[in-house]
């Protein structure tokens, strides 16, 4: 399965603030509440992850990855590290 991340919100324009500053540009999305990226390198997560929890008091946002089929794992402060090392220990190269 390809790793997937899912960033889910109730407040307009959250996910839209966060890409755009996330890519540095203009972000459009077609949903405002929710987003949804696959990753063919799962080691690209760690920079999402990373960006998420060190602007956690920015936006009102959830973010959710999912590694394997029906398996969704809620990034919060206490087990972004973890999920972090995980990535790098699941998928060495």
């Amino acid at each position: 399965m390809i790793p997937k991340l899912f960033l889910i919100t109730n407040k307009n324009g959250e996910i839209k603030k966060f890409l755009s500053e996330f890519y540095n540009t203009n972000y459009n999305l077609e949903n405002d509440f929710s987003w949804s990226k696959d990753f063919s390198n799962p080691i690209d997560l760690t920079e999402f992850i990373a960006a998420f929890i060190d602007n956690l008091n920015n936006f009102e946002l959830s973010m959710w990855v999912s590694l394997d089929k029906n398996v969704f794992v809620k990034i919060t402060v206490l087990n972004a590290d973890y999920v972090i090392k995980y990535l790098f220990e699941r998928y060495p190269y």
